[in-house]
């Protein structure tokens, strides 16, 4: 008997384990995007800046990794779940370090953010259609917060973060276009989602590391808004 899967992407055409090798295969970027990571972090520990934070973010990243890989090759329902949960985790993480550390907004209005990024999720899909809500909103709240820090704050993280959201604006059109070229492209062009992401995550981590660290005498962790003196890399 078939195993039943419901991957949804062009390259796969059957339920065999390898049926979408560039798929899974081009998950290795986020595991290659965390030991760059990793490696800059444990530079930065020995410069006397400990940041668990970070830690848990380059974790993340390397676990987005083994779900997508376990999704593109199961691609049954328990591996879904290990694909998206590292994904979610690691929007709403990110939006309220960048808002408290770059933006220094305090906690509150950084849990508001949060909450507004999960709502935001919830309502694209209901207003426009587009399955990828969450993504829609991770796009959106990257502009919003590079473009408040790059031009109200004049923080450096501002401009990664929209560098950043330009890369990640090429990835979500190539992963919304995989059905739809899939006729005249039968490889897909889920692929390069994942390069590109990996990209994507490696800018904004490293802008973390690098500008949104707590100083060595500072336990506040809220980086100076002009990041001068707190970046070590």
């Amino acid at each position: 008997m078939a195993r039943a899967t419901f991957s949804g992407y062009c390259e796969r055409v059957g339920p065999e384990l390898w049926a979408e090798p560039l798929n899974a295969v081009t998950n290795l970027a986020f595991i290659a995007a965390a030991v760059v990571l990793a490696r800059m972090l444990a530079r930065a520990e020995g410069a006397g800046r400990h940041d668990p934070a970070c830690w848990v973010l380059v974790a993340l990243i390397f676990l987005i990794g083994i779900g997508s890989g376990l999704f593109h090759t199961f691609a049954v329902g328990w591996a879904a779940l290990a694909d998206v949960i590292p994904i979610a985790l690691f929007i709403l993480l990110y939006t309220w370090f960048a808002l408290v550390r770059f933006a220094a907004v305090g906690v509150v209005i950084g849990l508001l953010g949060v909450v507004a990024v999960i709502g935001l999720a919830a309502a694209i899909p209901l207003l426009t259609g587009f399955g990828g809500g969450t993504y829609a909103a991770a796009l959106l709240t990257l502009i919003a917060v590079g473009f408040f820090l790059y031009g109200w704050r004049r923080h450096p993280a501002g401009s990664v973060l929209l560098w950043a959201a330009a890369v990640f604006a090429v990835s979500l059109t190539l992963r919304t276009l995989d059905q739809p070229l899939c006729s005249a492209w039968p490889l897909g062009t889920h692929f390069a989602w994942h390069l590109l992401n990996a990209v994507v995550l490696t800018m904004v981590t490293r802008a973390m590391i690098r500008f949104g660290r707590p100083a060595p005498d500072d336990g506040a962790g809220i980086a100076p808004k002009n990041g001068t003196g707190n970046s070590v890399l």
